[in-house]
């Protein structure tokens, strides 16, 4: 039987899901349902799609009952009242990263999803692309050695985008791109919390980071290093140093189709999408998808190769980047 989808937004990046969905066979992933807070603008939606139900609020999609996840698309604010509505309901929710803007509104979540014994998973797609997949199998079996030190990096101009540069919006560069950074952290330290996080950056005249740098130091002298920016072109890439060698991802780290091993490198196309999208790589976002819908058919109510406690520790690095960098949301406040 197919995982029976909702929408909830009518925005780009739930456009390209929805491109990324139609990769995968419709006898296993079929979007039912699609609600925007614009009922024009999920009608439009829904017919460029082919979805057969559309609403003009969230709670009518988190009262449709034929619905299995919702994918929450909407800004980041957004995030925590959405997601909470459709757990609250009954749903099992995929929310797209950040899953909130805080620890505390993502401990929240968490407990909410608890107590109602649903599913809940942080969309950070990255995590489940095959070169994310063969890096994990590299680490377990010390292809590289010892992991001493950790570099990834992700900038791109973006001082034109709302979302980023208005506070309100959730704007800063850490939690819309910085959280692919330490996932990648988080991922080859295999969830291990830091000793320390040391971080420095800039912020805009609108008082949300633009560019940072973090240092992350572990246990036994392993460190790491994540440098993102809204406000130039870096190349992207993310290295894992071992004592025994290194393994690169050479661009679009956070959307990698290629690796490198000690200087071999290996592809991994995509699906080719069947209309334009909005974001590089995205019809990547399938991998992401069908995790979950492997995820249900088992009855999980969370994600082990992202798990709830993965959210939980790259928040709280991202709470104390932004701690020292004097980024203050009303979120933190509230």
């Amino acid at each position: 039987m197919a995982t029976r989808w909702g929408i909830c937004s009518a925005g780009r990046i739930c456009h390209d899901f929805m491109v990324a969905l139609k990769t995968l066979p419709d006898t296993d992933h079929q979007a039912v349902a699609v609600a925007s807070r614009d009922s024009s603008r999920a009608r439009d939606f829904a017919k460029r799609h082919q979805i057969p139900k559309c609403y003009g609020s969230y709670q009518e999609l988190a009262n449709d009952p034929n619905v299995d996840i919702v994918y929450v698309g909407t800004i980041n604010p957004q995030h925590l009242k959405v997601a909470l509505l459709m757990l609250q309901a009954g749903k099992n929710v995929l929310c797209e990263k950040p899953m909130a803007m805080n620890l505390k509104e993502v401990q929240e979540l968490i407990s909410a999803a608890r107590k109602c014994n649903l599913f809940l998973m942080e969309g950070l797609w990255t995590r489940f692309f095959p070169v994310s997949h063969k890096i994990r199998r590299l680490l377990a079996i010390n292809n590289v050695g010892e992991i001493k030190m950790v570099r990834a990096e992700f900038g791109t101009w973006m001082l034109g985008t709302p979302r980023l540069v208005e506070k309100e919006l959730g704007g800063g560069v850490l939690l819309d791109i910085g959280c692919y950074c330490l996932q990648f952290v988080c991922m080859v330290f295999n969830g291990e919390k830091p000793d320390s996080v040391h971080a420095t950056g800039f912020l805009t005249e609108k008082g949300v980071d633009e560019t940072v740098t973090i240092i992350i130091k572990y246990s036994r002298k392993r460190m790491a290093v994540v440098t993102v920016t809204m406000a130039s072109q870096l190349p992207n890439q993310a290295i894992i140093i071992g004592t025994n060698g290194t393994i690169t991802v050479p661009g679009h780290m956070w959307c990698p189709t290629s690796l490198m091993v000690n200087g071999d490198r290996e592809e991994f196309p995509l699906p080719t999408p069947s209309e334009p999208i909005n974001f590089t790589n995205s019809t990547g976002l399938r991998y992401e998808a069908e995790e979950v819908r492997q995820c249900l058919k088992k009855g999980l109510k969370e994600c082990p190769q992202l798990t709830l406690a993965d959210s939980e520790l790259i928040m709280s690095i991202l709470d104390e980047a932004r701690q020292q960098i004097g980024v203050v949301y009303c979120q933190d406040t509230a």
